[in-house]
Formats: structure tokens, C-alpha cells, sequence
């Protein structure tokens, strides 16, 4: 699902704000989050800024797109476990209640 061009100021301030508080992360520290069910992760196809601009901005529609065609999705606890394992590192950024994780490949 395409991602409308970023032209308000004010979008593009929030676009360099979101890059600045993207950070790794390791699975463990994640885990107190994946508990409280704050935790979505976003496919490695998607622009994780993007998804955290719609999510930021409450944009419903594009958010309901991103979960039916699995851009968005939540954790299985299988998929969790592997990363529990792994110790996987993700990009990650909040918005809050959320915390967005990208798997690093």
C-alpha cells in the first residue's frame, strides 16, 4: 500500500524528529514491551518511518491496509521466542502506547 508523498512542513519536521529517536535494540529489551502488548512489528519491505508517521498521525485507513496485507503485523509468540533466542536486533521507534520494530536482516 504506497505511502503519500511527505510536502507539509510540519510532516517533514516529524519525518527528521522519528529518524533521530529510531535506535537497534536487542529482543530483551523489547520483551517488557512484547508483554504489555505494545510491541507491532513492521516487514522488512516497509519504510519503518512511514508506518510510524501514519501510526503518529492516526491515519486508520492506511494502518488497516498495512495489517490486512501483513506489512503491519503483530508478534506471534513462536516468532517472539526466535528472537528471544537470537537476542534478534531490530530497529525500533515509539509511538506511544506502541513501540514499532523492524527486524534488521
Amino acid at each position: 500500500m504506497p505511502v503519500s508523498k511527505i510536502t507539509e512542513p510540519a510532516d517533514q519536521e516529524l519525518v527528521a524528529r522519528l529518524n533521530s529517536e529510531t535506535a537497534k535494540i536487542g529482543w530483551h529489551e523489547l520483551q517488557k514491551h512484547y508483554a504489555a502488548g505494545n510491541v507491532v512489528a513492521v516487514s522488512d519491505s516497509a519504510d519503518l518511518i512511514a508506518v510510524a508517521l501514519a501510526f503518529h498521525q492516526d491515519n486508520r485507513s492506511q494502518v488497516e491496509g498495512w495489517l490486512a496485507d501483513k506489512t503491519v503485523f503483530e508478534i506471534e509468540d513462536q516468532q517472539a521466542l526466535d528472537w528471544h533466542e537470537n537476542n534478534t536486533e531490530h530497529w525500533a521507534v515509539v509511538i506511544p502506547p506502541f513501540v514499532l520494530v523492524q527486524e534488521i536482516k
